[in-house]
C-alpha cells in the first residue's frame, strides 16, 4: 500500500488548530523553538519511519529473534540499522533536557514524532521507547552520578532501557515478587530473582541495557510498601563508564508472541550464577533513589508506558484505517442499492452504506484517540512549565485521572478498527498479502501491555477518581462542561451535542458518587472494566466535541469529515454508556455470586 500510515493533516490540526503546541513557544523551556523547528522533527521522523522502518516491519515479523548457538539473541539487521539511523537523528534524547544532549523539545510534539515509528513498525519501535522511559525516570529520580553514567549514553543511542517488574509467579501483582536485593556495603548491591514478560531484556543491538528492576531489600515492609528499584546494567561499567564485565543477567528464553514480534521479549535470571563478576553471587545492582520508594519511582515510568501503550494502540489503528480507506476507493464490487440495471460497472465499494459505516467507525475511533493522546501529552508540558504550583497541580492531577483511560481506550477501540479494517478488505484482509491482518496481531498485545482493562479499571474508580476526597472527578467533570459550556455559547449543531454530551457528563458524575459511597466496595469495584469503557467513552465523546468546534465554521473535506466523525459517534457510539452506566448504578452482582465451579 502507497499510503502513509498517519495523517500528516490531522496531526497539523491537532497540534496547531487544536491545542495550539506554537503557543508552548512562549514558555522559557521551550523558547528556542518555534513551529518551522516542530514541522522538520516531523517531517524528518515520518521520513526515516518510512525509509527505515516501515521497509523492514513485515521482515520482522516474519523472521523472530532467536537464540543463537553462542546463547546470544540473534536479530534481522535492518533492526539495528534502523536504531543507528534514529539514533543518529537525536530523536532518543529530543524531549530531554539541553543540558543532558536533548532538543528540549515538548513532549506533545515528540508523542506526535513517535507515533510515526510505532505507525511504521511496532516491533522496532519498542527499543526506544522502553530507553526513552527508563531514561525519564533515572532523570527525575537518580543522582547525578546514575545519569551520567547511564542516561547520557541511552540518549546518545549506545545503551538501550527495560523496566522489570513481572515475575512468573506474580504477573501483575508486584505485592507478591520475590527478587531480592542484599546491601554489599559498598555503594552496590546483589539482586537475585527472576524476571518475566521482559521487553527488550535481552539482544546485541546495544553496546549496554539498563535494567530497571523491582526488588526487596530484606527487613523491608511486606507488599509493594517494601520494594525498591535498582540499575542493573548488562555489562558492569568500569572506571571509565565504558561497559566491561558480564553481569550476572542470564537469558533464559524468549517468549514467542502473536505479534510485535520484533521487540525480544524474554524471562530473565538475576544472581542465578551464569555470570559472577568478582566471584560473589547475585547480579550486581545499584539502589536508585531511597529504599522502599520503588513502586512510586516505577510509576513515573509505567505512566509515561501507559500513555505510549495508547499511542502504539492508536498508529497501529490509525495505519489499518488508512489502508482500509485506501482498499475501499480503490476496490470495485457490487452496484448502488438504487440501481437496478445488472449491467452497470461495478462501483468502488467505498459508495456502499455498510463500508461507510465501517470506516467512519474506525475514524472515531482512531482519530479520537489521537486527539486524547496529545491532549494528555500537551498536559505534561503544561505541568512541566507551570507558572505556579497550583496551576502544576491541577495539570497534574487531571492527567493522572486520564491516564488509565489514554491508555486501555485505545487499545480496546483501535484493535477494533484494526478488526473492522480486516473486514473492509474481505477475505483479502486475512491474508498475509496485505498489512491489517499484522496491524490486528501486533495490536492485540496492547489491551495487556502496562496493565490489562481490569486494573486500568480499579486505577480509575479505585484511585483516580476518589482521590484528594473525590478532587480527579470533580476536575474531570468540570473540565469536560467547559467545553460543553463553549459549545453552547457558539450555537447551532454545537449546542446540540453540547446538550447530549451534558447528559453523560451528568451521568458519569451519579454514578461515580454513587459507586465510591457504596457501603460495600467489592460490589462498587465488581464491574470496574466497564466503568472504564463507559466513561472512556464519555471522554472520547468530549474530545470529540473539542474536534468539531475546532472545525467549525471552515471549509474543506478535511473538516467535513471530522465533523461527521463527531456525529457518528455521538449518534452510534455514545449512546451505548446508557445501559452500562444503569448496571453500574445498580452495583450488579453477577459476576461476584458466579461460583467458580459453575464454569
Amino acid at each position: 500500500m502507497s499510503t502513509p500510515p498517519l495523517s500528516r493533516r490531522d496531526l497539523e490540526f491537532l497540534l496547531y488548530e487544536w491545542i495550539d503546541v506554537e503557543a508552548l513557544t512562549s514558555r522559557p523551556r521551550f523558547a528556542e523553538h518555534s513551529r518551522e523547528t516542530f514541522d522538520a522533527v516531523l517531517e524528518l521522523s515520518s521520513g526515516i519511519a518510512a525509509k527505515y522502518f516501515a521497509s523492514h516491519n513485515k521482515t520482522s515479523d516474519s523472521n523472530e529473534p532467536i537464540v543463537g548457538p553462542d546463547g546470544k539473541v540473534v536479530t534481522i539487521p535492518e533492526i539495528k540499522e534502523a536504531l543507528d539511523v534514529f539514533a543518529g537523528a537525536g530523536l532518543f534524547a529530543g524531549s530531554f533536557d539541553e543540558s543532558l544532549g536533548g532538543m528540549q523539545l515538548p513532549t506533545s510534539v515528540m508523542r506526535a514524532s513517535m507515533a510515526w515509528f510505532q505507525a511504521a513498525n511496532a516491533g522496532t519501535v519498542g527499543y526506544p521507547f522502553l530507553t526513552v522511559a527508563n531514561g525519564n525516570l533515572l532523570v527525575a529520580h537518580g543522582s547525578d552520578a546514575q545519569i551520567d553514567s547511564y542516561v547520557r549514553p541511552m540518549l546518545e543511542g549506545r545503551f538501550f532501557g527495560t523496566m522489570c517488574l513481572s515475575e512468573p509467579q506474580a504477573g501483575s501483582s508486584l505485592a507478591d515478587i520475590t527478587t531480592k536485593a542484599v546491601d554489599q556495603q559498598d555503594g552496590t548491591y546483589r539482586v537475585t530473582g527472576t524476571k518475566m514478560w521482559i521487553s527488550g531484556g535481552d539482544h546485541e543491538l546495544s553496546e549496554n541495557i539498563v535494567h530497571l528492576v523491582l526488588a526487596k531489600i530484606p527487613g523491608g515492609q511486606v507488599g509493594v510498601k517494601g520494594l525498591s528499584l535498582f540499575i542493573v546494567p548488562k555489562f558492569v561499567l568500569g572506571a571509565d563508564g565504558i561497559p566491561g564485565e558480564r553481569n550476572d543477567v542470564a537469558l533464559v528464553g524468549l517468549n514467542h508472541k502473536m505479534g510485535n514480534r520484533g521487540t525480544t521479549n524474554t524471562l530473565l535470571n538475576f544472581g542465578d550464577g551464569t555470570y559472577q563478576p568478582g566471584g560473589r553471587a547475585g547480579a550486581i545492582g545499584y539502589l536508585v533513589g531511597e529504599p522502599h520508594r520503588g513502586l512510586s519511582y516505577m510509576f513515573h515510568m509505567m505512566n509515561e508506558a501507559r500513555i505510549g501503550v495508547g499511542f502504539l494502540a492508536t498508529a497501529l489503528g490509525y495505519a489499518g484505517y488508512r489502508q482500509a480507506v485506501e482498499y475501499a476507493t480503490t476496490r470495485t464490487q457490487g452496484r448502488a442499492l438504487s440501481d437496478k440495471n445488472p449491467a452497470s460497472k461495478p462501483v468502488p465499494i467505498i459508495e456502499h452504506a455498510d463500508v461507510k459505516r465501517m470506516l467512519l467507525a474506525q475514524k472515531s475511533y482512531v482519530e479520537g484517540a489521537l486527539a486524547l493522546g496529545l491532549y494528555c501529552s500537551h498536559l505534561v508540558d503544561e505541568q512541566d512549565t507551570a507558572e505556579n504550583t497550583e496551576q502544576r497541580r491541577r495539570k497534574t492531577l487531571l492527567l493522572d485521572v486520564l491516564t488509565p483511560i489514554a491508555k486501555s481506550w485505545p487499545a480496546q477501540w483501535c484493535l477494533r478498527a484494526n478488526d473492522l479494517a480486516i473486514q473492509v478488505h474481505g477475505g483479502y484482509g486475512y491474508t498475509r498479502e496485505y498489512d491489517v491482518e499484522q496491524f490486528y496481531r501486533d495490536n492485540r498485545l496492547n489491551q495487556i501491555h502496562e496493565g490489562t482493562h481490569g486494573i486500568q479499571g480499579l486505577d480509575l474508580l479505585g484511585r483516580k477518581m476518589a482521590m484528594e476526597d473525590g478532587a480527579g472527578l470533580a476536575l474531570l467533570i468540570a473540565t469536560m462542561r467547559s467545553t460543553i459550556d463553549r459549545a453552547r455559547q457558539t450555537g447551532g449543531e454545537s449546542c446540540t451535542l453540547a446538550e447530549q454530551l451534558d447528559e453523560s457528563v451528568e451521568r458519569v458524575r451519579v454514578v461515580t458518587n454513587t459507586l465510591l459511597a457504596a457501603r460495600e466496595r467489592t460490589d462498587a469495584l465488581a464491574n470496574a472494566s466497564i466503568y472504564l469503557e463507559a466513561v472512556g467513552h464519555v471522554v472520547l465523546a468530549w474530545i470529540w466535541l473539542e474536534q468539531f468546534l475546532a472545525s467549525d465554521q471552515k471549509q474543506g473535506d478535511f473538516y467535513d469529515g471530522k465533523r461527521q466523525a463527531a456525529r457518528y459517534f455521538f449518534r452510534y457510539e455514545l449512546p451505548a454508556t446508557e445501559p452500562q452506566f444503569d448496571l453500574l448504578a445498580a452495583q450488579d452482582r453477577t459476576t461476584i455470586d458466579m461460583a467458580p465451579n459453575w464454569f
